[in-house]
């Protein structure tokens, strides 16, 4: 079957990959020059398959209220007269409920328990590598109001049956021994052991290698315009340069995806939420993490990615805007000079890019009313740990399989 991925992001890489596995023809469209060239060029670098939660949660909507008079704030908010940010706003503000947080967070974690197994897999076999480490990530709270707060998130894993370790703060040290320079600041963490690092750009670039081994086309510096669609059916996609055509599309777009598909009448409620992170050389690795250290305060990670450390977090919903906020900038090098202090932040690369969220946390993964046309999107801050497990979901549901997992509560028909 002849089939055209959208997007050459973590996403649309490891879905074609996936497809080819299965014998289908594929061709990926980007209108970049390269695999990996926006959200996914320098994310925070991790895998996060046990800290995995959505961003609507219960409290959350005062702890907006706070953040918004905080200095070093981990939201920032920029409003405008914009009816998808409006309506993306409120259905979020819906699930920030104890019940909704319960469903989302499970089904959140079914996926990335299954992506787990999937980068697991495809390592083996690809044998690619991207600065990877497999230690897990400590969750670190500098209050005790934080560590108690915890609990919900501890049931959610219990109940899961995923690996986690509630930590005093001597074993937090023993984790990241860096921390001994700053005892005094914290009170304990969350260990999910079972997490891991990586460069997801080095991940996407070597694994879109190996996709062009297996006759995947990359048709790189392309713009789509609109998707092709005829009597219910998608036909391909129409770009800058030419007709394509298509038995099935899979959009992987990230945040631009429902752009793409407004013109069809699918109301798909991703809206973007841009991140941003600072890349710095290490100087000295007694003061450096050895993995992932999410500073729950300011929601920031900060992660070890070979001889660099990543630091990556924030959240401003301003629409599609990719400017570089000397604000947050100050933000991400307080969190991580506070906690690792001795680094030279004067060599630090400074970057953002749109994540695409959902107003539940929970990616859109499968079929649309449109027969062929499915997605693979929306998976906000957590693409580099869910890529897999939907890519190989995916791969199934394009060719008629039956997926390994339950997605019926993954597809965009949750939303009706």
């Amino acid at each position: 079957m002849k089939v055209i991925v959208l997007g050459a992001g973590i996403v649309g890489v490891t879905s074609a990959y996936q497809l080819a596995k299965a014998g289908h023809e594929v061709t990926v469209v980007d209108r970049q020059s390269g695999p990996a060239l926006e959200t996914s060029f320098a994310n925070a670098g991790e895998v996060s398959f046990g800290y995995c939660s959505p961003w609507a949660a219960p409290g959350i909507p005062m702890k907006a209220m706070k953040w918004l008079f905080m200095k070093h704030a981990p939201l920032v908010l920029r409003p405008k007269l914009d009816m998808a940010m409006l309506s993306w706003m409120a259905r979020m503000l819906s699930n920030c409920t104890s019940e909704r947080y319960a469903i989302n967070k499970s089904r959140m974690l079914r996926l990335a328990d299954y992506s787990r197994i999937a980068l697991a897999d495809l390592r083996a076999e690809a044998g690619i590598a991207y600065d990877e480490r497999m230690q897990g990530t400590l969750q670190l709270f500098r209050t005790q109001q934080q560590l108690e707060a915890s609990a919900k998130d501890v049931k959610a894993l219990a109940a899961d049956g995923i690996p986690y370790e509630v930590l005093d703060r001597d074993g937090c040290i023993r984790f990241e021994p860096a921390l001994k320079h700053v005892r005094e600041k914290i009170v304990g963490g969350l260990l999910t052991p079972k997490d891991e690092t990586g460069d997801c750009f080095k991940f996407t670039n070597a694994l879109a290698a190996k996709a062009e081994a297996l006759g995947v086309r990359f048709a790189y510096g392309t713009t789509i315009k609109a998707l092709d669609v005829e009597a219910g059916r998608v036909r391909g996609v129409i770009t800058d340069r030419e007709r394509m055509s298509a038995e099935a599309v899979v959009v992987a777009l990230g945040s631009y995806s429902p752009l793409l598909l407004k013109p069809l009448g699918i109301r798909l409620p991703v809206y973007p939420v841009k991140g941003y992170s600072l890349t710095i050389p290490i100087t000295d690795a007694s003061r450096a993490p050895e993995s992932t250290v999410m500073d729950e305060t300011y929601k920031i990670a900060i992660t070890r990615l070979g001889d660099r450390i990543r630091v990556g977090g924030m959240a401003e919903i301003s629409g599609y805007t990719n400017d570089l906020g000397l604000a947050r900038r100050s933000t991400l090098e307080h969190s991580v000079t506070d906690l690792f202090p001795g680094g030279d932040i004067s060599k630090a690369s400074f970057w953002s890019g749109l994540r695409p969220m959902t107003p539940d946390g929970t990616p859109v993964i499968g079929a649309t009313k449109v027969a062929g046309l499915f997605l693979n999107t929306g998976h906000g801050t957590l693409g580099w740990t869910m890529s897999t497990g939907s890519a190989r979901l995916i791969g199934d549901l394009v060719s008629g399989g039956r997926p390994e997992i339950d997605v019926t509560d993954l597809a965009i028909s949750r939303y009706r």
